[in-house]
């Protein structure tokens, strides 16, 4: 199993990134990003210490750990440009936080996203059709998610991924330890989104592109 969207203490998490890793190795993942919650105060200072435990610490960690961010509430006209940081300062892997119908999400968030070509719209919400088939054409994953509210839409975004050809991954958005979800509940989620056994796995495939194509630390 893959996570390409986790959260530590580095914004609203409870575990520090060792921890996290450890609890997501025990757990059966073989690979996580940690994206914790930026904007234009704090993106750089994630980043900076995020990047140097992956370097220091990273290679006797039991897991492939990248580190990234997850653009939180910006401005959307701000969300492209945000993007374009996040990758000079090296990011390994770039969330949006989408428009999930329970938090007070800006409008056109979702759409800012990619147009700026971030690797993952996490919980989009109230996807859009256009929006589904402009994130094919600009290669962006769109999340199923494993957490509680957020959740609410994933058979909206599965059923237009499904109909417009575009990526999607999933996700636990974990924030502490019982967020990591078994393999098994895991696919009966993605079985509840509407997903079948192939487009499942298809996911993980996804999964393992990101991955894959990360830059290095």
């Amino acid at each position: 199993m893959i996570d390409l969207h986790t959260h530590t203490t580095f914004s609203d998490g409870c575990l520090i990134p060792a921890e996290l890793a450890r609890r997501a190795a025990k757990a059966g993942y073989r690979a996580v990003a940690i994206t914790d919650h930026a904007d234009h105060s704090n993106i750089r200072l994630i980043l900076d210490n995020l990047l140097r435990f992956v370097r220091e610490a990273g290679p006797y960690l039991g897991i492939d750990v990248l580190a990234g961010v997850e653009i939180t509430h910006v401005p959307p006209p701000l969300i492209p440009g945000l993007i374009h940081t996040a990758r000079q300062l090296g990011a390994q892997i770039v969330v949006v936080h989408g428009e999930t119908i329970v938090e007070p999400v800006l409008k056109g968030t979702n759409l800012a996203a990619i147009e700026g070509r971030a690797d993952i719209l996490a919980h989009p919400g109230i996807l859009t059709p256009q929006e589904a088939a402009l994130a094919t054409q600009n290669n962006v994953a769109l999340e199923i998610t494993t957490r509680k509210g957020h959740s609410l839409t994933n058979g909206l975004v599965a059923a237009l991924a499904k109909a417009h050809n575009a990526k999607l991954v999933i996700n636990n958005d974990a924030h502490e330890p019982g967020d990591f979800v078994s393999l098994e509940l895991r696919k009966k989620i993605a079985m509840g989104a509407g997903l079948t056994p192939d487009d499942y796995s298809q996911t993980d495939n996804n999964a393992q592109r990101i991955l894959a194509n990360a830059p290095r630390a």
